[in-house]
């Protein structure tokens, strides 16, 4: 065991190795934990693969669906790698550090996207590699997240996705409430209790999926793998493709799609008022309207002790009718509509 997953152990986490997930006494999100202050959550359920060599951005460039060329030091992309038909083979977090970049994606699909991304090497120099156990990721959210990474002497960054360093640990920006802190595995430690003793709350993976969900972040993981096209997921909102960069994996499809002008499907935020059985990423969506017919499926979803939200794509036409959501069968957990933080084209 490594120390950080070490230290974490001595210090009451429970994990669930199969589903890369840790709690602290709950499986359950807690709306009123991230309401009310900053909660401090290890990102165990996020793999990280490191990419380095002096050819490594323009390898990076010339496979993901952002622009990679101009990432500067300071900054942070959402990128995709997609197969030839354009839909996400995994979606990224995409920064730069010491000795190269950095991609954090979910964990379950780390080892295969690092097998893919080697078979691109050829005689490019650059070394795809799996960045742990040397080093940790951290999240923090809540709004008072700004006012702990200060008590906890920690940079913070002016705007979204951008970086601040202190002694090596970077804090990257998502949004004013949301922060991933990079650090090295034996840093870790020392990092997370510097969170938690300026208030901070130790937390759980559910609690951060419950803030990205909020926040309208998808995570493609490896029962959503090759199901949806950037756009589906708002990634053409959130910044994640660049659409005047040549060509890369599934570029024609996405270009495609976006000067068609409508996407028939988007990514929206839904939740569930009471235990809901079904309701998991991958599983289908279903509307009156539409008989048996799937309308979408569930990217993420993050349980709640009396129900759940989740993020899911949806046909536009069954959002603009406000007509019922059931998920996993026509007659499956029904699902409300609820809002998030930027404006979905219907």
């Amino acid at each position: 065991m490594s120390s950080w997953n070490d230290y974490l152990a001595r210090n009451g986490a429970k994990f669930d190795a199969n589903a890369f997930q840790v709690d602290f006494g709950s499986p359950y999100a807690n709306p009123n934990t991230l309401a009310g202050g900053c909660i401090a959550v290890p990102l165990l359920h996020l793999g990280l693969i490191q990419a380095t060599g002096e050819e490594a951005g323009v390898f990076l460039h010339n496979l993901l669906s952002s622009d990679v060329a101009h990432l500067g030091a300071d900054e942070a992309q959402w990128t995709s790698f997609n197969n030839a038909q354009g839909r996400m083979l995994a979606n990224f977090l995409l920064w730069r550090g010491e000795d190269g970049y950095n991609l954090a994606l979910a964990a379950d699909l780390a080892p295969t996207l690092l097998k893919k991304l080697s078979m691109f090497v050829l005689r490019t120099k650059v070394k795809p590699a799996a960045a742990a156990p040397e080093r940790a990721l951290i999240g923090l959210a809540g709004p008072g997240a700004n006012r702990v990474l200060k008590r906890a002497s920690l940079a913070v960054p002016e705007a979204d996705r951008r970086i601040a360093v202190t002694q090596g640990i970077r804090v990257i920006r998502l949004d004013p409430r949301l922060f991933v802190v990079d650090a090295g595995n034996d840093e870790a430690p020392a990092v997370f209790d510097a969170l938690c003793g300026a208030d901070a709350t130790e937390s759980g993976t559910s609690n951060w999926q419950l803030a990205n969900i909020r926040s309208g972040l998808p995570l493609i993981t490896a029962a959503t793998q090759e199901a949806f096209v950037a756009q589906m997921v708002n990634y053409d909102l959130l910044g994640g493709v660049c659409f005047t960069k040549g060509c890369y994996p599934g570029q024609e499809v996405i270009a495609r799609t976006q000067h068609i002008g409508k996407t028939k499907r988007r990514m929206f935020r839904i939740g569930f008022s009471s235990p809901a059985a079904g309701v998991a990423p991958g599983a289908p969506i279903f509307t009156p309207a539409f008989d048996l017919q799937s309308v979408g499926a569930i990217v993420n979803v993050a349980p709640l002790s009396n129900g759940c939200e989740a993020l899911a794509v949806l046909r536009t036409e069954c959002v603009a009718e406000a007509g019922e959501i059931h998920v996993g069968t026509p007659d499956g957990a029904r699902a409300e509509l609820l809002d998030l933080p930027y404006e979905v084209p219907l």
